[in-house]
């Protein structure tokens, strides 16, 4: 793979090159550029497969590059500092990121991961949807990536209605009458989706409280959705639920 390494950082650049040299023998050229505007010009003489794309440049941010070209045929990584904000854009839109310092078993993953998606025709839909993350847009537009084995969908996070966890899956349902099962853990989902206004009632489920239709007080406690599905809630978990359904 023909790779292209944006930071204006050179110890990232040279740290990157030794690690990548060291690490990833399907990469075999490597150029670099240290901002925005080098950037965009290293892309279109080079024609990389892959670009390592720095967030904060001198001469402005990885997402200003990409608006600038318009459209993209290579895979994108993007290395930022440890940002949750960031990081959970990066998750919603499910590109690839990686952290400063950069490790290296997360480099072999991320570049495995580029080599598969060598013909993914989504990443511009995803990329919208990291701009769409980062900006002041409502949360009844966010959207989040999920993929599974055959298709990514592009979902609005305010159509999760609630997310189950079955051994290392987890089951979206989402509103009309939709389920999609993803290879993550609910955990990871928890601390992505908890902004939006998502608890955890059980250890199995992860719930969207604006499509809570009714608790019933009965047997410990059960949330009815706009589903119909009926979610256990757990005895630790009943005084919290009671108490955020009060002040809704």
């Amino acid at each position: 793979m023909r790779t292209l390494i944006i930071d204006n950082e050179e110890k990232i650049r040279e740290g990157l090159i030794k690690q990548i040299k060291a690490l990833c023998p399907s990469i075999t050229d490597i150029n670099e550029a240290t901002g925005v505007q080098s950037g965009v010009k290293a892309i279109l003489e080079y024609k990389p497969d892959l670009v390592f794309l720095d967030v904060e440049m001198d001469d402005g941010t990885g997402i200003e590059l990409i608006k600038k070209l318009g459209n993209f045929n290579f895979q994108l990584i993007f290395i930022t500092a440890h940002d949750k904000y960031a990081i959970n854009a990066f998750k919603l839109s499910a590109i690839d990121f990686l952290l400063k310092p950069i490790d290296a078993e997360d480099l072999i993953v991320a570049v495995g991961k580029a080599e598969q998606n060598l013909k993914n025709k989504t990443l511009d839909l995803q990329f919208q949807i990291l701009q769409e993350s980062l900006s002041s847009i409502t949360i009844h537009e966010k959207k989040i990536v999920l993929k599974d084995s055959e298709s990514i969908y592009f979902v609005k996070v305010s159509d999760i209605v609630h997310c189950k966890a079955e051994g290392p899956y987890t089951e979206f349902y989402l509103i009309p009458q939709q389920k999609i099962i993803i290879s993550k853990s609910l955990k990871e989902y928890e601390e992505l989706l908890e902004p939006f206004g998502f608890i955890r009632t059980h250890h199995s489920h992860l719930i969207n409280i604006k499509r809570i239709v009714r608790f019933d007080k009965a047997d410990g406690g059960t949330l009815i959705l706009e589903n119909k599905q009926v979610v256990p809630v757990s005895q630790r978990k009943r005084e919290q639920i009671m108490e955020l359904l009060n002040n809704m």
